[in-house]
């Protein structure tokens, strides 16, 4: 495991995205496994604007997202599908049909999550996932108590989640219930993991997960096993650890 520690919230952004880059300049033709929410929206700003000076070219990457709302069309303003294109993929020069994001409005669990697993198995594996950390330790929507051993499925989303995703909503009853993630085996099957974190709000969950046992009760640990892992922490997130 490895931790960068950062300035600030600009500052973890950029150090996050470098890793990004040096990965698509090693292998222009990477698997890239993304995530959405707030945090990541900084290292796709950075991107852009390097794509923007020439200086990274995503035309032969393909990307693979961790997750999706079940029940809501790709083109709902707040599906993944949707803040993806806003945020990152309508800014650079990523091909249409090498983006994949699980497909919400497919109703049969069962099929939408093999179909997915059969995408990344197809893609040879994820080379980069990208990360963010829930409060309560959860990566992707692989909530507390997650077994480590799920691949991609549907999962009941907790109060907690729909409560942190009510403020895009008009209200807490339009949040879904559900949703469509990849599981902790297929995010540590990827061969390098690289998770952001920010804010005096997430340094309790980070010296938890990472300073801590393993347990399913808080999914982000497992990432202590895993052989190729970064964490890039701002000041604040990483104010409880000693480096």
């Amino acid at each position: 495991m490895k931790i960068i520690k950062a300035k600030d919230y600009k500052d973890m952004s950029r150090k996050a995205a470098n890793i990004i880059s040096a990965q698509v300049i090693m292998k222009p033709n990477a698997v890239l496994g993304l995530a959405t929410g707030s945090t990541p929206i900084g290292i796709y700003e950075q991107l852009i604007d390097w794509y923007n000076k020439g200086d990274i070219d995503f035309e032969e990457v393909t990307t693979i997202n961790l997750d999706e709302y079940r029940g809501l069309d790709k083109n709902h303003d707040q599906s993944y599908w949707y803040f993806m294109h806003k945020n990152f993929f309508d800014k650079v020069n990523i091909k249409e049909e090498n983006i994949n994001v699980p497909d919400g409005s497919n109703l049969d669990a069962k099929q939408a999550c093999s179909e997915y697993e059969e995408i990344i198995h197809a893609a040879g594996g994820i080379d980069l996932q990208l990360l963010g950390i829930g409060n309560d330790g959860h990566i992707g929507f692989n909530e507390p108590g997650a077994a480590f051993e799920l691949l991609t499925h549907c999962v009941d989303l907790t109060d907690s989640t729909i409560e942190a995703n009510k403020r895009f909503f008009e209200s807490k009853d339009d949040v879904p219930k559900q949703a469509y993630t990849m599981g902790i085996k297929s995010i540590m099957q990827a061969r390098k993991v690289l998770m952001v974190a920010n804010g005096i709000g997430k340094a309790d969950i980070v010296k938890q997960a990472f300073f801590g046992p393993v347990t399913p009760e808080v999914p982000a640990s497992i990432l202590q096993m895993h052989p190729d892992f970064t964490l890039v922490g701002d000041e604040e997130a990483l104010s409880k650890i000693d480096l």
